[in-house]
C-alpha cells in the first residue's frame, strides 16, 4: 500500500470553512435569495406552478460549488506518493573525493591511514555516485562520477608517490576541479571530501571551498591531525573535519543522503509524484454542472 503525503498541507485549512458553509446552506434549506421572505405568497405559488422556481436546484448548485471548492483545496494541498524511480535522481547527490598524492602525504607515516579512511568512506556511499581527484603540484581526474564505487575504491588504493608527476601540494587545484565535476554532473547537494596532510592550504584553497559551498555542496576535510588551516577550510566549506582514525564517523556522514538538502532547495517533486492535478478534473466537472439549465 502506497503512503500518501501532502506537499502543501496548509491548504487543508480551507476544508473546515467549507464544512461550515455547507451546514449554513443546509440549515437555510439552500433557498437562493430567500424568496419566501421577499415575495407575495400567491405570486410565489404561481411561479412554482409554472416551474419558474428551482428550489431543489439552487440547493444542489450550492452543494456542487462547495464540493468543487473542496476538491480544489485538496488538490492544492498536493497529495503525493514517493516516486518509484527516485533512485534515478541519485546523481543529484554525489560525492567527490580529493586525495592529496603529494610526496609530503604519500611518504608520511599517516598515508596508509588516510587511504584506509578514503576506502572506508567509499564503501559507505550506498547508491551515491562518486568521483576521485588526485593532486600534487597539479590536479587530475582519476575517476569520473560513477556508481561503481567498488572500482573507485580499488583505484584509490593504488594511488602512491609515483602517481602525480608534478611536485608540490596545491589543494586549491583539486578543489577547483571538484567544483567543476559537481557542475558537469549537475549535482545539487553533493559532498567534497578533501583527504590531505594539510599542506598547501591557503587563501586560494579557502576561495575554492567557498565556491563549493555556494553551489549547495559541502566540503569536509580528512587529515592526520587538526590545525587552524584545516579547521578554517572545513568551516568555510560548510562541512566537517575528520581526524585520521574516525572512520566510522566519516562513514556515517557519507552514508546519510543529501535528499533533505535537495528538498530544501525547492526540488521536492524530484522525489514525489503530485497527484493533486488529477483532482482538478472532477472539480472542473462539478463547476460545469453549475452552468447547466433545465429546459423551459
Amino acid at each position: 500500500m502506497m503512503d500518501v503525503s501532502l506537499l502543501r498541507p496548509f491548504w487543508l485549512l480551507l476544508l473546515p470553512l467549507l464544512v461550515v458553509a455547507a451546514l449554513v446552506l443546509h440549515r437555510r434549506r439552500a433557498r437562493l435569495g430567500d424568496w419566501e421572505q421577499v415575495m407575495d405568497p400567491q405570486m410565489l405559488a404561481a411561479l412554482r406552478m409554472l416551474g419558474r422556481v428551482e428550489e431543489a436546484g439552487t440547493g444542489r448548485r450550492g452543494l456542487l460549488a462547495l464540493a468543487a471548492a473542496a476538491l480544489v483545496a485538496i488538490a492544492l494541498a498536493g497529495p503525493a506518493v514517493e516516486r518509484r524511480d527516485a533512485a534515478s535522481y541519485r546523481n543529484l547527490d554525489g560525492v567527490v573525493l580529493v586525495l592529496d598524492a603529494s610526496l609530503s602525504a604519500t611518504e608520511s607515516e599517516d598515508w596508509t591511514e588516510l587511504q584506509t579512511m578514503g576506502r572506508f568512506g567509499v564503501a559507505s556511499l550506498q547508491s551515491r555516485p562518486a568521483a576521485l581527484i588526485v593532486y600534487g603540484g597539479d590536479a587530475y581526474l582519476a575517476t569520473d562520477m560513477t556508481a561503481d564505487t567498488r572500482q573507485l575504491g580499488l583505484t584509490l588504493s593504488l594511488i602512491g608517490a609515483e602517481t602525480i608527476p608534478d611536485p608540490g601540494s596545491r589543494p586549491e587545484l583539486g578543489l577547483t576541479l571538484a567544483e567543476q565535476v559537481l557542475q558537469d554532473a549537475q549535482v545539487l547537494a553533493g559532498d567534497v571530501i578533501l583527504i590531505s596532510d594539510g599542506e598547501g592550504i591557503g587563501p586560494a584553497a579557502l576561495s575554492a571551498a567557498a565556491k563549493i559551498a555556494a553551489r549547495g555542496a559541502r566540503l569536509s576535510v580528512v587529515t592526520p591531525q587538526t590545525s587552524p588551516s584545516t579547521e578554517t577550510l572545513a568551516r568555510t566549506g560548510g562541512g566537517h573535519l575528520f581526524i585520521a582514525g574516525e572512520s566510522e564517523e566519516l562513514a556515517a556522514f557519507l552514508g546519510a543522503s543529501g535528499r533533505e538538502r535537495i528538498e530544501k532547495q525547492d526540488y521536492p517533486l524530484l522525489f514525489w509524484a503530485d497527484w493533486g492535478r488529477y483532482l482538478l478534473l472532477p472539480g472542473l466537472l462539478l463547476v460545469l454542472l453549475l452552468f447547466s439549465r433545465r429546459a423551459a
